[in-house]
């Protein structure tokens, strides 16, 4: 099966998750336009019409668009006991055929006949994913999985349909896949100081990670 987009998703802000508005809840639409929205904390998500209430830690040019796997959401959906509708990890672009964690920090995708995303970095949990899953021990979970999906910037903006393909036009020769730099963020000093050494990452990203790193030696 060709690598497609299974879903694209779109969340309004929605109380009772937590105590403030969240977009974390995506659902399916016919169709999404993305373009690159800004930096964090001014932009927002580079998919129009979608929610992100947190600008402080979500959103911005490197927090773009958020994809995951339908197969991912799968294998969740046997270990949990339910199915997963497309958009509950909060996923903009639910893939099918397409390994998602496989993809490379820096590599870019192509979807559809004009669209461009560039993979930045992985989706680390938090507290608002966890009560929007409303697991026991999400977060450790997930973490353990360590298959997180891939937060992209825009790199060409244009729109995205269901049923559109996705080929990787370029992938870096760093070999840094986007579960290592997950580990990277968790603690990993070694494969962050490698990840950084690649310049791979957005400025926001280098500069985060560089700065993790920094207080994890002192």
């Amino acid at each position: 099966m060709a690598a497609r987009v299974h879903s694209v998703n779109v969340g309004a802000p929605r109380d009772g998750i937590i105590k403030r508005p969240t977009g974390i809840d995506k659902r399916p639409v016919d169709e999404i336009h993305v373009a690159d929205p800004g930096p964090k904390g001014s932009g927002g998500s580079g998919v129009a019409g979608d929610a992100v209430m947190n600008r402080k830690h979500h959103g911005g040019t490197e927090q773009a668009v958020y994809a995951f796997s339908r197969e991912e959401l799968d294998w969740w959906g046997v270990d949990l006991g339910r199915e997963l509708a497309p958009g509950t990890f909060g996923e903009n672009l639910t893939t099918a055929g397409f390994d998602v964690d496989g993809s490379l920090v820096g590599e870019q995708w192509r979807i559809g006949s004009s669209v461009v995303l560039t993979v930045t970095g992985p989706r680390v949990p938090c507290a608002t994913f966890s009560a929007h899953m409303g697991e026991r021990g999400w977060v450790k979970a997930f973490t353990a999985r360590g298959r997180t999906g891939a937060y992209l910037s825009v790199t060409q903006a244009g729109t995205i349909l269901p049923g559109d393909e996705i080929q990787v036009a370029w992938r870096p020769g760093h070999g840094i896949t986007v579960p290592m730099a997950f580990r990277a963020w968790m603690g990993d000093r070694e494969i962050a100081q490698a990840l950084l050494d690649t310049r791979a990452l957005g400025p926001a990203g280098h500069a985060e990670l560089e700065g993790k790193l920094a207080r994890r030696t002192r």
